[in-house]
């Protein structure tokens, strides 16, 4: 199987979660290469002896450049605060690697855009990170969305959810700060998830309307003070996409304040012969709708029908370190050639469509009103 050299740029807990995807590759049944993580860099020293428990990895740096001067490094993925996003991405395409970049793909609009010209000036194979598409019962939702068979689409709802911001006693982290989150705070940090799914499908807004939410204002900052946390924490947005001939409403929410919710992922598309609903706070169930003389709400269970086959068996149930390894290989697929139909990873006209959209909803708080990304 081929072999492909994989540097990663920020060493902390996604860091770990690729590492630990790359390490488990011999599950996956269906593919033609294999990732070999060869670098790390990470500014904190001590995030990087974890990494020199992988036998492949061969350079552990404090300064990235001296990854990216790695010839043998053909792919980086880099998962650093927003600010960073743009400097960092520009030296991967100048330094010729092709790239697996975070999302939200810069800390604003212009950073997005500016990202992608110089993805298509120099050619680098360029995705997104995305992963919970990859979900099985996600993948169904797509599927049936595409099939027609719902009929005229009435509504659409996509979103992520987290509950953790809900206690006043954690910490805040970069996340929680304009300066290093980006004005968009939780549009930036949860909104390609939420976007991902009818980006795909083409619904792209036509106008919207925003109802944006801040959490605390205060927070401790883990040294026995507090510091000033000023980004949005809870987003929803209400818009308009044409879906063939029809305006359709489609409301996209991404809330840190979400009481109940650990990391939910959901979609509901609803039409006039029927309908789908997913949520990973159940991975394993799909409800689907159906409309006759009577009307039913159908349960199903899923299996483990990811879109790259794996050795686990059929009956059992889909989780978070399944689905990153489902889109690193959708990303490596893609790369070489051999994605065949089967989903890929969000694109870099995707992310920079994800932040008109995040750009719009700020307007139209700001101002009251209705706007058109």
């Amino acid at each position: 199987m081929k072999q492909i050299k994989i540097g990663i740029i920020g060493g902390g807990l996604m860091g770990r979660e690729i590492t630990s995807a790359f390490a488990r590759w011999c599950a996956l049944t269906d593919v033609t290469v294999q990732p070999v993580l060869t670098a790390v860099a990470d500014l904190n020293p001590a995030t990087l002896e974890w990494f020199r428990n992988i036998p492949t990895c061969s350079q552990l740096v404090t300064d990235y450049h001296e990854l990216l001067a790695n010839p043998e490094i053909e792919v980086v993925y880099v998962a650093v605060p927003h600010h960073l996003h743009e400097t960092i991405y520009l030296d991967v395409l100048e330094a010729g690697k092709d790239l697996l970049a975070e999302k939200p793909f810069g800390i604003d609009l212009a950073a997005a855009e500016n990202i992608l010209a110089a993805v298509k000036e120099s050619g680098c194979f360029v995705r997104c990170s995305s992963e919970m598409p990859f979900f099985p019962g996600a993948q169904r939702a797509l599927e049936i969305a595409r099939s027609g068979g719902i009929g005229r689409i009435l509504e659409v709802v996509s979103g992520f959810h987290h509950s953790s911001d809900l206690d006043p006693t954690k910490a805040a982290n970069w996340k929680r700060i304009n300066a290093t989150c980006g004005e968009g705070g939780v549009l930036n940090d949860l909104g390609m998830h939420a976007c991902h799914l009818p980006l795909r499908l083409g619904w792209n807004p036509t106008k919207l309307f925003a109802q944006l939410q801040k959490g605390y204002p205060q927070r401790p900052d883990g040294k026995g003070g507090t510091t000033q946390c000023d980004t949005w924490d809870n987003a929803l947005l209400h818009c308009w996409t044409h879906i063939g001939e029809d305006e359709v409403p489609l409301r996209l929410e991404m809330k840190r304040l979400a009481p109940g919710a650990t990391n939910t992922w959901f979609i509901e598309i609803l039409g006039t012969n029927g309908g789908v609903r997913y949520s990973t706070a159940e991975p394993k169930t799909l409800w689907m709708f159906e409309r006759g003389k009577e009307q039913w709400w159908k349960r199903t269970d899923l299996g483990f029908g990811t879109p790259f086959k794996t050795v686990t068996g059929g009956i059992f149930e889909p989780g978070f370190p399944d689905v990153i390894q489902q889109m690193w290989a959708a990303y490596l697929e893609e790369r070489e050639g051999n994605l065949n139909g089967r989903f890929g990873c969000a694109t870099p006209e995707e992310a920079v469509a994800s932040h008109r959209i995040f750009a719009a909803a700020l307007e139209s708080h700001e101002k009251g009103t209705v706007t058109r990304p």
